[in-house]
């Protein structure tokens, strides 16, 4: 009896597959092309990212003189990198609370019944499609001192402020540029999300006398909730890897207060020459990043779990 039962608990469970060595052979050609690529542009220059931020290089002299984490001692101590890293955080902060709120809000208009529904969405994924440049050029041009902001302000009898020569408010400029750029991606997202929302749970609190807020704030709000991790998950990797925007709006002033980390990497790899000590806040960024990314692989798959 013993013997039959710890058969019958061993044969418990789905059967594992089986997988003869024609099919691992067969899935290693398919798969060898993608690694190649993998491995020639994603992991090489990585490898060798790695390799110059443990050297004192000027990007041109054929010998790259290795200093060891002497790049990263300096990282530590040096007090620009720490204003960088904490103008990345606010920014970070901002774009990812602002990202939700106006992505949410305007899934939700574009998910309600009206005319002309499909013109408005394409209206509103028209930032998405711009190029972040020309986006850049015409923003600054409309916050300068004589632009149309200000001319606005001055219509009702405010006189508007010097925008991108302010530090909060150059970074605020930033941050609304960035949100801005990525409305109608965001919006796109939430708009999914909400047509994959099992419609029953609505139409019975609806018949139990639930409201427009009692539904949004106690059903809707919880289901979209993986779909909102994931958002501000996305918006911190944009903003951690912030140049295009910030170089061309601000150049990261002014007195470094729109300086993020991707402007200091730059400032010090490419106009200083020192690829290095650049690198080095490169691989940093590149940590943050990862780790950030780490955090959404799991809670994608928490969130997987939680609508089953």
């Amino acid at each position: 009896m013993a013997l039959t039962f710890s058969s019958s608990r061993r044969s418990s469970g789905p059967p594992r597959p089986r997988y003869d060595r024609e099919q691992v052979l067969t899935a290693g050609l398919f798969l060898l092309p993608a690694l190649v690529v993998l491995g020639v542009f994603v992991i090489y220059p990585i490898v060798a990212a790695g390799q110059i931020s443990l050297t004192s290089w000027n990007g041109f002299d054929p010998v790259k003189e290795f200093i060891g984490f002497d790049n990263y001692v300096r990282l530590a101590q040096d007090p620009e990198f720490w204003n960088s890293l904490l103008v990345t955080c606010v920014y970070a902060v901002g774009v990812c609370l602002l990202s939700v709120a106006t992505g949410l809000v305007v899934a939700l208009l574009l998910d309600a019944p009206i005319r002309g529904r499909g013109i408005y969405r394409g209206i509103y994924f028209l930032p998405a499609v711009t190029s972040s440049v020309a986006a850049a050029i015409v923003w600054k041009y409309m916050l300068d001192p004589a632009g149309f902001v200000n001319g606005l302000l001055a219509q009702v009898g405010i006189a508007g402020p010097d925008w991108l020569q302010d530090r909060w408010l150059a970074l605020g400029a930033l941050t609304a540029l960035t949100v801005w750029k990525n409305l109608g991606f965001n919006a796109v997202l939430y708009l999914t999300a909400l047509q994959a929302l099992p419609q029953g749970v609505f139409e019975a609190a609806q018949i139990d006398g639930a409201g427009w807020w009692q539904r949004l704030r106690h059903i809707t709000l919880p289901l979209l909730a993986p779909m909102t991790f994931f958002v501000v998950v996305q918006a911190l990797i944009t903003s951690f890897q912030a140049f295009d925007l910030v170089y061309v709006l601000t150049g990261g002033g002014p007195q470094g207060g729109t300086e993020v980390l991707g402007m200091l990497m730059y400032r010090e790899a490419f106009r200083l020459g020192d690829f290095g000590y650049g690198t080095a806040i490169a691989f940093v960024t590149l940590a943050l990043v990862l780790g950030v990314t780490l955090v959404q692989w799991r809670a994608s798959g928490a969130g997987k779990s939680s609508l089953r």
